[in-house]
């Protein structure tokens, strides 16, 4: 009989080899001239952070929330007592010239692998394109800064605005980080494995 921890390993496994191959995808996708950008994080994240474009900092690197978003985030995981190494990043569209339609069945994958349990939707144009993509069972999103909101029977969405947007002036960090709090609390409301 397989032990928690085998079945959790076998998961995890299964996960990490599906992302590796819709990486593999994606980047066939670019035909050799688009740089892809990746999600990264955690395989079976509890909190998937979900932006909608790549800035230049993540083209050049090829890889979602790389460079100053990425660096907010993870100050801002900190202060909330939020496990960084329990969260995948990516975005909607996966090239800096990216289309909506040819990125929505990736982000669909992307949210069937990783299964989070928290979705932080990053903007407007996030919950536009998480409501576009017509995940099986999905409530309509609506966009409401700090508020948790269902997505389906497993998942919730916590609305922010956009981080890439929010870094420059302070009352867009103040908005920013007034949205972002709630992940704190429905975190350490997170049931043990």
């Amino acid at each position: 009989m397989s032990t928690t921890d085998e079945i959790y390993e076998k998961y995890l496994q299964k996960a990490i080899v599906e992302i590796n191959d819709l990486a593999h995808e994606v980047a066939q996708a670019g035909g050799g001239t688009r740089v892809p950008v990746v999600g990264s994080g955690h395989p079976l994240a509890d909190v998937m952070l979900l932006k909608f474009r790549p800035q230049p900092a993540e083209v050049q690197e090829g890889v979602s929330f790389y460079g100053r978003a990425g660096q907010a985030i993870l100050k801002s995981l900190q202060r909330l007592h939020v496990d960084p190494m329990s969260v995948y990043g990516t975005n909607c569209l996966k090239f800096a010239d990216g289309e909506e339609d040819e990125s929505r069945p990736f982000l669909t994958r992307e949210l069937h692998i990783v299964q989070p349990k928290l979705i932080v939707a990053m903007g407007e144009s996030v919950v536009e394109f998480l409501n576009a993509i017509d995940f099986p069972l999905a409530d309509t999103v609506e966009y409401k800064p700090g508020e948790l909101e269902r997505f389906t029977a497993t998942v919730q969405v916590l609305v922010v605005p956009d981080i890439d947007a929010s870094l420059d002036e302070a009352p867009a960090k103040t908005q920013f980080w007034n949205a972002f709090k709630p992940l704190g609390q429905w975190w350490a409301e997170l049931p043990p494995y």
